[in-house]
């Protein structure tokens, strides 16, 4: 089979889109990013940065994948701008260092609310082992599961999304609505930070780098965008559409966890999520929630897992990659190969992280999380950049391609979104200096490759 199946409609590729923001970032990084900026104003900053940049992001997205309706994502767009080695680096940025490792982030925080339901069941966490094992079973089931068609796979987001919104909807009626247990008080407790300076922006930069996070995926129909009924309208509306949804949900999660908990109970409970139910539940709350929220990290990978892998294989298809990638399955029409070769190296990762975890925290595995996100960010910001900034370089290239959505606002929303994620990736590399360099010398390495592999051809 040489051609992908379109099998998707506006309701899966919407479900795609929420189903890849909503994962595991709105249960786990509000206390990484309340212990950077210890107050709620800046803590609603953070947020606020985040889904401004993710809203002007789409925008210009919106535009390059109405006029560019090809599976890959941001690899189409990069190549078609910048051309195939760009793109390639990209691409190889994206698998070596900061797509897989995502996949294993998420599936470090579906063991780690798993281990909330055993701590709160049995009083015992599970080991840093035992963590590594069901993460590592989970990345291969779900990479088994979508081997077998992307008609089962879109099935698949439709379900988790719902129980994504049922989940956060019962989080925010029940936080919300506890006047009993909840506490207007620490909405302002503390308002401020003891003081105001540098450290305070670099403070703001570093806890971005969790909130991105949260917001991340928001492109995630435009990875399958062959297998889309009617792309140039479907892919725009899936955007928007899962964007929104997503947005108002977030508000009103973080509304209510500040509502049940003040900053510092926030900044002590990792499972934020669990611990704002407690309070409101005691401990059958605690472990329903938890229970929800591993499903929504379970579903957020399979959606990972789905997309990711047609970016290998478009790179693979165009000579640009493992050549083995370029194959689809005779029967499903899947990049088999792809999602084997993606699960590899996420295997990789996840060994890596948890041995450097192990290193630097002993057997708790507590910082795994924090230190995939902080191994990536720095190159993923680099490429996203050139992405935006593709939209201004395709429009002199291609003055009069059709274009069924224009960028609203253009070009003040590419400014805003390359300046504001410019700046953030300054201080990425200030704040996260060791890990951001870890991540681009792997993304060199590409370079090596390119050269003897596909350039001596």
């Amino acid at each position: 089979m040489n051609s992908y199946k379109k099998d998707l409609g506006l309701l899966e590729s919407t479900s795609i889109v929420i189903s890849r923001i909503i994962g595991s970032g709105i249960f786990r990084t509000p206390a990484p990013i309340m212990a950077l900026v210890g107050c709620t104003s800046l803590f609603g900053l953070v947020w606020v940065i985040g889904g401004v940049i993710t809203i002007f992001g789409a925008v210009v997205y919106a535009e390059l994948s109405a006029m560019l309706p090809k599976s890959g994502g941001p690899y189409v767009f990069l190549k078609e701008a910048y051309g195939p080695f760009t793109a390639f680096i990209r691409g190889w940025a994206m698998f070596f260092v900061s797509e897989t490792a995502s996949i294993v982030a998420v599936a470090l925080v579906f063991t780690e609310y798993l281990s909330a339901i055993w701590t709160i069941s049995t009083g015992d966490p599970f080991s840093l082992l035992t963590t590594f094992i069901i993460s590592l079973f989970t990345i291969w089931l779900l990479t088994a599961i979508n081997m077998y068609g992307v008609n089962l796979s879109g099935k698949l987001q439709v379900f988790f999304s719902f129980l994504k919104v049922a989940a956060l909807g019962a989080i925010i009626g029940m936080t919300l609505t506890s006047f009993s247990t909840g506490n207007f008080g620490n909405f302002t407790n503390p308002l401020w930070p003891e003081s105001f300076g540098w450290h305070t922006v670099l403070a703001v930069g570093a806890a971005l780098r969790y909130s991105f996070f949260a917001f991340s995926g928001w492109e995630g129909a435009t990875y399958v965008a062959e297998e889309v009924k009617n792309p140039s309208r479907t892919l725009p509306l899936s955007l928007f559409f899962g964007i929104a949804g997503v947005m108002v949900l977030y508000i009103g999660a973080n509304l209510g966890y500040l509502f049940q908990l003040d900053a510092k109970a926030i900044v002590e409970n990792k499972w934020v999520a669990t611990a704002a139910m407690k309070v409101v539940l005691g401990a059958t709350g605690g472990i329903m929630i938890s229970i929800a929220v591993a499903i929504n990290a379970f579903g957020n990978i399979s959606t990972q897992i789905l997309c990711k892998g047609r970016t290998w294989h478009a790179m693979a298809r165009d000579g640009l990659f493992f050549k083995s990638f370029g194959k689809l399955h005779p029967k499903y029409g899947t990049p088999n190969n792809a999602l084997v070769g993606q699960g590899f190296w996420a295997s990789v990762l996840l060994i890596v992280a948890v041995i450097s975890t192990y290193i630097q925290s002993g057997s708790s595995g507590t910082n795994a999380y924090e230190m995939v996100i902080d191994f990536f960010s720095a190159t993923s910001t680099i490429f996203n950049i050139m992405v935006f900034l593709s939209i201004m370089v395709l429009r002199k290239k291609w003055p009069n391609k059709e274009r069924p959505y224009k960028a609203l606002l253009y070009p003040w929303s590419m400014y805003i979104v390359v300046i504001l994620n410019g700046a953030f990736l300054l201080i990425t590399l200030i704040t996260a200096f060791i890990p951001s360099m870890i991540g681009i010398l792997l993304t060199s390495t590409g370079g090596i490759y390119y050269y003897f592999k596909i350039n001596k051809k």
